[in-house]
């Protein structure tokens, strides 16, 4: 028992030795439990955050995976300020824009190349086309933006979408090859042919009607038969052209009827006036007559000018195959002349119209832009052969119809308005004053209805004054009134009238 008891006090500490080691053993295990699912833990989240971050990367390339994957097309276009021109090494304009709003919309990308031959597109002599036309047909080229004219030819070859812009032929000249000097009657000018006209039927019409009323209104001459009218017809049309040169001549008007006539003539002097010396200072503010070359038939008429247009180009061959005899001296002069006044390039043109005594034949959109970029250019008025450009594609390509729907949907929207703003705009807008031209009858029908209205308004005031005086005096001498306002306006208006029976002697007639 001792032994059992000394051995039991000998093992319970043996017992208990190991019961005190193996607590922190477990607090150890545990530990390094932690520590190894810590890093399981942070080996999880990083492969997830590599997992997440791949999947970044995938949708990243994903979302640049469709426009590396979109249509690529191949656009050929021309440079032509100012609808594709290199600036910075970089393509830009108007074309250039348009592209770039089309390809958002429809979802293609593309590559731009300029035209190798720099031509437009026209049948070559060997029957092939060239510019760009020739590059759809060869499938150099998907599409052709440029200002490339929609005709019939190359409709007959390929296929071109809705106009984007509208324009015409036109003639651009340099202003000082067509001013001419000042003529002798310059003066003149302010007003067009049947404005004048009309200003001197106005005129002798007034002075009638002024020399008339005097006779008739007994406020200006009470006694005809005593006394002597002032107002004869030449004394009205020197009172007439004094109030046109606004000074006040003799004789002066009593009666209220011919009041009313010089007061009405006075007013339509005075603004006939202000309107000639308006127009008059445009004239010569403007420092030019009227342009000699308004229209096609005086470009062929006049020897001063030589003229051309772009050698190849639809405007060429619109004037071969019109059949308008006008059209046709063009197109023949051209042809005789072809290495002299074709042009290769339109800034060759321009340049040489500012250059030379030349004379380009155009789109007349591109000649408004050139005439607003150098101030010195004008463009004629008359605009012939009305016309767009188109996109043109390949027949039977299926961006045809959707180009020009997205065409349409820019043209909707303005954006096409506010394409052709920016790049059309310009410093010399503001200061041509090329569209001036004569002041048309139209411009005053109002002056002149004004003055046809007194004119009646005195006529009318003088037949009632002359109408109350016949009155008064066919109750004194009893008559009627009709026969003695009768007798008052034959003996104004020293007419002989027909012997009546009333108006015999009275010797005679009591006889």
């Amino acid at each position: 028992m001792n032994l059992l008891r000394g051995q039991s006090p000998q093992r319970n500490p043996s017992f208990l030795l190991p019961v005190d080691i193996s607590a922190p053993m477990d607090n150890s295990l545990h530990f390094m439990i932690c520590v190894i699912t810590t890093m399981l833990l942070l080996r999880e989240s990083s492969q997830a955050g590599a997992t997440r971050s791949d999947d970044a990367v995938n949708k990243g390339t994903g979302s640049r995976g469709p426009e590396e994957a979109l249509p690529t097309l191949t656009v050929t276009t021309i440079l032509e300020d100012p609808y594709m021109m290199v600036r910075r090494a970089e393509l830009e304009g108007y074309c250039m824009d348009l592209l770039k709003a089309l390809a958002a919309m429809l979802h293609f990308s593309y590559k731009v190349k300029v035209v190798g031959d720099g031509q437009y597109g026209a049948i070559a002599s060997n029957g092939n086309w060239t510019g760009m036309i020739g590059e759809i047909l060869t499938q150099e080229a998907d599409l052709a933006v440029a200002p490339l004219t929609v005709t019939s030819a190359r409709e007959e070859v390929v296929s071109f979408t809705t106009p984007f812009l509208q324009t015409g032929i036109g003639i651009l000249l340099r202003k000082d090859t067509v001013s001419q000097e000042m003529s002798f009657f310059h003066f003149l000018s302010p007003f067009s042919k049947e404005t004048w006209t009309g200003l001197l039927f106005a005129y002798v019409l007034t002075c009638f009607c002024l020399f008339l009323v005097a006779r008739l209104s007994p406020c200006e001459w009470n006694e005809p038969k005593n006394e002597e009218n002032h107002f004869t017809f030449l004394n009205s049309l020197w009172f007439g052209a004094g109030a046109l040169a606004l000074q006040g001549v003799s004789p002066r008007p009593k009666a209220l009827s011919l009041r009313v006539i010089a007061a009405v003539w006075c007013l339509f002097a005075i603004a006939l006036l202000a309107a000639y010396v308006a127009n008059l200072t445009v004239l010569l503010g403007a420092g030019t007559e009227q342009l000699p070359v308004q229209t096609f038939e005086d470009l062929v008429k006049q020897r001063n000018l030589e003229f051309g247009t772009l050698d190849g180009s639809s405007t060429f061959y619109f004037f071969k195959n019109s059949k308008n005899p006008i059209h046709q001296m063009i197109y023949e002069y051209m042809d005789k002349r072809r290495d002299h006044v074709l042009v290769k390039t339109y800034q060759e043109a321009v340049q040489r119209v500012m250059e030379s005594n030349y004379a380009f034949i155009g789109e007349s959109i591109s000649q408004d832009l050139a005439a607003a970029r150098h101030c010195n250019l004008i463009r004629a008025p008359e605009v012939i052969g009305a016309r767009g450009f188109g996109i043109a594609t390949a027949q039977a390509s299926p961006w045809t119809k959707k180009l020009s729907i997205a065409v349409l949907k820019l043209r909707e929207s303005g954006d096409l308005d506010y394409l052709r703003n920016k790049w059309w705009e310009s410093s010399c807008l503001h200061r041509s004053r090329d569209r001036w031209s004569p002041l048309q009858p139209q411009a005053l029908g109002g002056l002149f209805l004004t003055l046809a209205i007194g004119l009646a308004l005195g006529v009318i005031a003088a037949v009632a004054e002359l109408s109350n005086k016949s009155r008064l005096a066919a109750g004194h001498v009893k008559k009627s009134c009709c026969s003695v306002f009768t007798e008052e306006i034959c003996t104004r208006l020293r007419i002989k009238a027909n012997p009546r029976p009333s108006q015999e002697p009275p010797g005679r007639a009591s006889a």
